[in-house]
């Protein structure tokens, strides 16, 4: 192992790591929105976007991302959609996450007995309050750890970027092996720093369930 040279270029692989974490979450609230939006379109009274957000979740699921990542970025141009390659990642993971956390909060809310939306609206709450006061409270702490594990698979799709030329990890990773010829070494710094990020954010998706629990 080339431990010099791992040491000359970890300072270039910092610059990408930190690339990848504006990334990651700027694509994670992205999702969240998109996932937000598409619970509430699943389960709406309203067949129209009941037939929305199952769409949405059948396309974006069913497709695969870096295809979604191509589309966006090289074809968008020709519908006048001019994206830099930055933004296109963060927009097109982030509409596909946000198919995956669809299902996860719309999940969470089901999973909430109905009893009590039946005594919440007893009470006298509107459906509107019912689902603020009652469901959602309860919803957010079951849907904390599978939110966690769709943040942790985005962190890693990340990667697919690279095919557009985001300067991120990977992408550093394989410009330094063109030049080096190392792709054991560069290959091995990408990937440490990839898993010391996920590492955090588990350790941090942890620490919000443990509260939510307690609270």
């Amino acid at each position: 192992m080339d431990v010099d040279l791992i040491l000359r270029v970890y300072p270039f692989f910092l610059q990408a790591a930190w690339v990848t974490i504006q990334l990651s979450v700027l694509t994670a609230v992205l999702g969240l929105a998109c996932g937000s939006l598409g619970a509430a379109a699943r389960l709406s009274r309203l067949r129209i976007f009941r037939i929305i957000g199952a769409v949405y979740v059948s396309l974006f699921r069913g497709t695969p991302a870096l295809i979604q990542l191509f589309i966006l970025y090289f074809g968008g141009p020709q519908i006048g959609i001019q994206l830099d390659a930055f933004e296109a990642g963060v927009i097109g993971l982030g509409v596909n996450i946000g198919a995956y956390m669809t299902e996860t909060i719309r999940g969470a809310i089901i999973a909430i007995d109905r009893g009590q939306t039946e005594a919440s609206r007893t009470l006298g709450l509107s459906r509107w309050q019912s689902m603020r006061y009652v469901v959602l409270p309860q919803a957010a702490r079951l849907m904390i750890r599978p939110l966690g594990v769709n943040i942790n698979a985005l962190i890693k799709g990340t990667a697919l970027v690279a095919a557009i030329s985001v300067v991120e990890l990977t992408y550093t990773a394989q410009r330094y092996i063109g030049s080096t010829y190392k792709p054991f070494e560069m290959f091995l710094l990408s990937g440490t720093l990839y898993m010391i990020i996920i590492y955090a954010t588990g350790r941090g998706i942890a620490w919000l369930d443990r509260r939510a629990r307690i609270t």
